[in-house]
């Protein structure tokens, strides 16, 4: 058997090689150059990257794709939006960005780096909004929430029972990559990984790592962090294991989901089994957590049209006609809380991921990059990939109308 040090040397010796591979197939699909908006930020000030990214084979225009059939564009291999792989699909697990391993290094794997560019990333650290105090507004200070500032910048404005699950939420519990055994990821023994370093003040800052409920090992899929912001709203919880519940979700997280889906490795590193008591707390503060304001939204979630622009109205119409996006995603919180199979195996040769939860398009600019496993690095990404997946035939400039839209949701 070998020991954790020549497992770790070894590790070492062929990350060089693993993130040259990811770099190279990320070249291969993406133009990873960033072009950023001079006027579209994030809710902290950060500017959102225009896109699309993807490459188009052949000579290829977008026109021209979406005029192709499922069929001729997977005969012809030319769909731009392949699944998008964790650069070490064995053993998979958390990756963290690099802007948050500078903060935190307690987060750094010795097998594996963060693959995607800053630019295509959401802010860090993220604002914090909450659906008990919306007057405050972003009530971060610009900090990241940790075990160490949360009671200084939450005791006036939340219960003791809201504190207690904030705490339990910022607290380190063991985890397979992180963890005190030498079956680990991390150079030195780790307590752990806590909810609030993925979700980072309740949002995300583009962590992945690979789907839990899933074997066998290949058959995985890369799963991007999502945010909890607006999580009282939701009645989905996990894009494939359709959890009714926040408390029945943060329970299965520590059970299952923190170990793959595998009890005796839980047993074996550290599983954490809290009581209900201990679940509702946490749930009561992520369901505290709300969506960044969208002045420009009323109260039933549509454009006041005093606020918007014309190329916005003309998104908010092409939302609800022609490009199909409420048939899912339907107003005030931009959801219908079901599970929808795209069928992308119609242009792939790849198998089907199956149904998967419908996520909310409410403060959809501020956490890039979009799809389940984050393979559309920006919102013009996306709108081309539905127009294709859906054969919507947009022109460009419905596009751009559909992207100025989702901006302000």
């Amino acid at each position: 058997m070998q020991t954790f040090e020549e497992i770790m040397k070894m590790d070492v010796a062929d990350r060089s090689g693993v993130m040259r591979a990811q770099r190279e197939l990320l070249m291969q699909r993406y133009n990873l150059t960033p072009v950023l908006d001079r006027e579209a930020k994030m809710s902290r000030g950060k500017p959102l990257a225009i896109g699309p990214t993807a490459r188009l084979q052949g000579g290829l225009t977008w026109q021209r794709l979406a005029s192709m059939s499922p069929a001729e564009i997977r005969s012809q291999n030319v769909f731009p939006y392949p699944a998008l792989p964790h650069p070490k699909q064995s053993p998979g697990g958390q990756v963290f960005p690099q802007v948050q391993l500078d903060m935190f290094p307690r987060l750094q794997r010795f097998d594996v780096e963060f693959d995607l560019p800053d630019a295509f990333l959401p802010e860090f650290p993220p604002a914090i909004f909450l659906q008990t105090r919306p007057e405050l507004g972003d009530v971060s200070r610009g900090e990241v929430v940790s075990i160490n500032n949360y009671y200084r910048l939450f005791k006036d404005i939340l219960t003791p029972v809201q504190l207690d699950g904030l705490r339990m939420l910022l607290t380190p519990f063991p985890q397979e990559e992180f963890n005190p055994t030498d079956d680990r990821k991390s150079a030195q023994p780790s307590l752990g990984v806590a909810c609030l370093d993925c979700h980072v003040n309740g949002h995300t800052t583009g962590q992945f790592h690979l789907s839990p409920d899933i074997r066998p090992q290949e058959r995985r899929f890369r799963l991007d962090t999502v945010s909890l912001r607006g999580l009282y709203n939701q009645q989905v919880h996990g894009s494939k294991r359709s959890l009714r519940s926040v408390e029945d979700f943060t329970e299965f997280e520590f059970r299952t989901a923190y170990f793959n889906g595998d009890p005796i490795h839980a047993m074996k590193k550290g599983m954490t089994i809290f009581d209900r008591i201990h679940v509702s707390h946490m749930a009561q503060f992520q369901n505290m957590l709300d969506f960044p304001p969208a002045p420009k939204l009323d109260s039933r979630g549509q454009l006041d049209p005093g606020k918007a622009t014309d190329k916005e109205l003309r998104g908010e119409k092409l939302f609800y006609g022609k490009g199909q996006c409420a048939a899912c995603h339907k107003p005030p919180a931009f959801l219908d809380n079901q599970m929808h199979d795209l069928k992308l195996e119609r242009f792939l040769n790849e198998p089907g991921d199956g149904p998967m939860k419908t996520f909310t398009l409410r403060g959809i600019k501020d956490s890039p990059p979009y799809f389940h496993d984050g393979r559309l690095l920006t919102l013009e990404d996306t709108v081309e990939f539905f127009n294709l997946v859906l054969g919507l035939k947009l022109t460009d400039e419905e596009k751009s109308d559909l992207v100025a839209f989702l901006r302000v949701l």
